[in-house]
């Protein structure tokens, strides 16, 4: 996958404050506050940033986290994985393969067939309806 690479200027332009803020700065919203927690709809939910695939709504399901959760990403090689050492805790950050864009972070307490809970930033994603 070719790699996307712009400025923090490049960025700031292309997207909203609160994009830029979870995307590049590895921000986080509140829980219960993002657009697509509660999201029901069927269809695919794109990086916010650059527009890479990266979750399916038949993955989603109701963590009672307050973020949009899946159990899956739509492929491999959409999301990449990095050790994240902060505020005293040791989990897995995801971000966008293709932009580097900071998503949210892994979990291994989510729901068969998987186990695994991606717990996301609604600021992170687009949602396009099926």
């Amino acid at each position: 996958m070719a790699k996307i690479i712009k400025s923090d200027e490049e960025w700031k332009k292309e997207l909203t404050p609160e994009q830029y803020r979870i995307l590049r700065e590895k921000g986080t919203e509140r829980a219960f506050t993002g657009e697509y927690w509660d999201n029901h709809e069927d269809g695919i939910y794109l990086c916010a940033g650059c527009g890479e695939l990266l979750f399916d709504s038949n993955t989603k399901f109701d963590s009672g986290t307050g973020w949009p959760s899946y159990y899956a990403s739509v492929n491999d090689n959409s999301i990449e994985e990095q050790r994240d050492l902060s505020f005293g805790m040791i989990r897995t950050e995801v971000h966008c393969a293709k932009c580097g864009g900071h998503l949210g972070h892994l979990f291994e307490d989510g729901p068969k067939p998987t186990g695994m809970r991606y717990c996301i930033n609604s600021g992170s994603l687009k949602f396009q309806k099926k």
